[in-house]
């Protein structure tokens, strides 16, 4: 409850930061800000190039073609990513500067979570604007994209406070998280479609608790119209469980060490 409190009283100034990081992220690139959005646009030109066309011979997957479908994945992909990354290493780059000032450092995580959204949207834009011209049309069950998006940023709280604090505690933390993102791109269901007979269904069951191929598949349902959140409980509860047993575990570590972060550091 405390580590909600900070963030609801400290969203003004979290706004303010992020917006601020985003523009001096980039202020010596000539194409600036641009950057945000073209590199997620060529990676999605490379994947779909390697696995759609050169692997694939671009064969629908779903019903749809594999361009709009891999889009679908991997745009909430490329953002929980990202935050989850700049999460994690946000405490011990930033923790100097607001110990000097009246600023609860529960709240840097959410500021890159934050600074991250401009580009998010503009990747949702680009993935509506080439489903339809896949034949990707709106249905009711787009409406539901909300809860999923709720779902992925309490899941990125979560994971920011958690590995923000042990990025902290392990300095060799924040590499080995690079390696297991890497890891989970693969497994997470952005690429391929792992839900099918040629795969065993005990080793579909085990990747399907990854909470990021929740989010991914997530995404996918409401855009495609395959299914609603409510068809698999026992996967949301699972997910659930695991954000709140995050939250738990990430909010205890983080008032317990506190106070020592700069000494830490």
């Amino acid at each position: 409850m405390t580590l909600f409190k900070e963030q609801v009283s400290s969203i003004g100034i979290i706004f303010r930061i992020s917006r601020y990081e985003d523009q001096a992220s980039y202020q010596s690139h000539y194409l600036g800000l641009m950057w945000e959005y073209l590199y997620p646009l060529i990676q999605i030109g490379i994947y779909w190039l390697v696995f759609g066309v050169g692997l694939k011979h671009g064969q629908p997957i779903s019903g749809v073609g594999y361009l709009p479908w891999m889009v679908i994945g991997i745009s909430p992909w490329f953002f929980m990513n990202r935050a989850t990354l700049d999460g994690s290493k946000s405490i011990y780059q930033r923790v100097n500067m607001v110990a000097k000032m009246k600023f609860p450092v529960s709240a840097l995580p959410t500021i890159k979570i934050v600074s991250n959204l401009s580009s998010f949207w503009t990747m949702m834009v680009f993935t509506i604007f080439i489903g339809l011209l896949n034949g990707v049309y709106p249905k009711v069950a787009w409406f539901q994209w909300i809860y999923y998006f709720f779902a992925m940023i309490c899941l990125l709280v979560a994971l920011g406070i958690f590995n923000s604090c042990i990025s902290v505690l392990v300095r060799d933390y924040h590499i080995l998280l690079q390696s297991v993102m890497r890891m989970l791109f693969y497994v997470s269901g952005v690429l391929f479609n792992f839900v099918t007979p040629s795969f065993p269904t005990p080793f579909i069951h085990l990747l399907e608790l990854n909470p990021y191929y929740y989010i991914v598949a997530g995404f996918r349902e409401s855009f495609l119209g395959t299914g609603w959140f409510w068809d698999k409980p026992m996967l949301t509860l699972e997910f659930w469980l695991f954000v709140f047993f995050l939250l738990l575990v990430g909010s205890h570590l983080h008032y317990k060490f506190r106070s020592r972060f700069v000494d830490l550091i």
